[in-house]
């Protein structure tokens, strides 16, 4: 039996180089603990219309059609994972996307999802 691989070999010096770039197990446990977030299909509609607009919680319970508790629940969790900012206005709080990064994963990802159809 040949234990020996027929593909393309990969020289030491290109593994070493590899091997280095790679991020440190901190930045990796952050980067999958980011992805997992988006995970969710309530987390992902929430995105979406964050997307598209800054919102209080009534205008995405409504839109997201979910009770209030379970929309600031995932407001929360994006938050947390610095996905989603929010301002206050007297007493209403409006949430939107945190940075031009999240808008741009969101929509790479949705632009890829797209194209594989």
């Amino acid at each position: 039996m040949n234990d020996k691989c027929l593909c393309k070999n990969i020289a030491p010096e290109e593994i070493e180089r590899f091997q280095k770039e790679v991020p440190d197990e901190t930045t990796t446990q952050l980067l999958a603990d980011f992805f997992k977030v988006f995970g969710d299909t309530s987390r992902i509609k929430i995105l979406h219309y964050l997307s598209r607009a800054e919102l209080c919680v009534s205008d995405l319970t409504a839109l997201a059609g979910m009770q209030q508790s379970a929309v600031s629940h995932q407001l929360k969790l994006l938050r947390l994972h610095r996905l989603v900012k929010m301002r206050k206005e007297g007493v209403t709080i409006y949430y939107s996307l945190d940075d031009e990064h999240v808008s741009e994963v969101f929509k790479l990802a949705l632009d890829h999802i797209s194209e594989s159809r």
